[in-house]
């Protein structure tokens, strides 16, 4: 199996603030939806109800606390363990959020799938530092502001070095 993190990020890893998007990028959206399209995605019960209603297509695996959380629409696992156990037979599964689920799977991520926004912005969750020491940039695609998005922005991966 093969772990994505994905995550659109600030200037100093800002995510988000009081569980919103901190803007919004079309572009972005189109990358996250053509990525993660048919395959598992992981996530914390507060991404999860931000949410209008399921992402389509995809396998959507909540983390959360809450005893007998409704689970009509997901795979309902109390922990990472439980999480990585429901996705252990995928070829791919992304980590969409929020910042205390990236945390927790960072040492198990392959690869991050960066949208870096050129910004400071306010927020209260922040998305874990990306390191040398572990990860290496191995294509970035730079995004002018334009008529349909209010900042600037590059995508950019990142693969995991090899763990010594």
């Amino acid at each position: 199996m093969k772990l994505i993190s994905i995550a659109a990020i600030g200037r100093n890893n800002e995510l988000g603030k009081d569980n919103d998007l901190l803007w919004h990028l079309p572009d972005d959206f189109k990358r996250f939806k053509k990525m993660t399209t048919g395959h598992y995605i992981i996530m914390g019960r507060k991404t999860f109800e931000s949410f209008p209603k399921p992402l389509p297509n995809r396998t959507h695996v909540v983390i959360t606390r809450q005893e007998n959380y409704p689970s009509q629409q997901c795979i309902v696992v109390k922990n990472i363990d439980e999480a990585m156990e429901a996705v252990k037979d995928q070829e791919l599964v992304f980590v969409i959020g929020g910042g205390e689920i990236y945390r927790q799977f960072m040492p198990f991520a392959d690869e991050l799938e960066l949208t870096e926004v050129e910004g400071e912005f306010e927020a209260d969750t922040y998305f874990p530092d990306v390191n040398d020491k572990d990860w290496e940039l191995v294509n970035e695609e730079h995004h002018p502001k334009d008529e349909k998005h209010k900042y600037a922005f590059t995508f950019k991966t990142y693969q995991r070095k090899a763990r010594s």
